[in-house]
């Protein structure tokens, strides 16, 4: 079957096989990733904005996924961040497509907004950035659900997110660039590995 010609659902359904079975890119085909890196692209282009528009998370929802992909994985001075590489638009389009992804992370994204409003009022979004970061490194460890049972959730939650904040970023251009892999070329000769430091 020609890869060009493989239907939407068809590569969504790959990329979601395998749920909560690690890295998504330990489970399906990296080709299948950057077909869907395409689609996005191909949405943007298509767009009279040039924007993507979301197709599971609201407006808020997919407005705090973003500020969220941006605090798992910033840009800095030597490449841009999750949301220059597209992480929350690839984020949306599976989740789209995957009962237990839209559990745990539309779930999620409610227990964050739930849990902020009860603690400091506001939900995530409207919190200072003082207060974003102390809700995120509660829910960034797992050992911090043995002794507050209560942010199991969100640890759930926030795991998956980064796990696929991660696979969105190098499975991009831009994360590609960063690795700095350049596929298989050709080399006219092979100088070897560098030789081992004396210790």
């Amino acid at each position: 079957m020609d890869p060009n010609q493989i239907s939407r659902r068809a590569i969504l359904k790959s990329l979601t096989v395998g749920t909560f079975a690690g890295s998504v890119l330990s489970v399906i085909p990296a080709r299948a990733a950057e077909l869907a890196h395409k689609m996005i692209a191909a949405e943007k282009a298509n767009s009279a904005n040039g924007a993507y528009s979301p197709k599971f998370f609201s407006a808020q929802q997919y407005k705090t996924l973003q500020n969220l992909c941006e605090a798992i994985f910033p840009a800095d001075s030597d490449s841009a961040g999750a949301v220059e590489a597209g992480a929350p638009e690839f984020i949306d389009l599976l989740t789209s497509e995957n009962a237990d992804y839209q559990l745990t992370l539309g779930g999620g994204l409610l227990w964050l907004d739930s849990t902020c409003g009860d603690r400091y009022g506001n939900v995530f979004l409207n919190c200072s950035s003082e207060q974003q970061k102390e809700i995120l490194d509660l829910i960034a460890y797992s050992k911090n659900g043995l002794t507050n049972p209560g942010l199991s959730q969100g640890i759930a939650f926030f795991a998956l997110l980064r796990m696929f904040t991660a696979d969105a970023f190098f499975t991009s251009k831009i994360g590609i660039q960063y690795l700095g892999y350049i596929g298989n070329t050709f080399l006219t000769e092979f100088p070897g590995c560098p030789p081992v430091p004396e210790a």
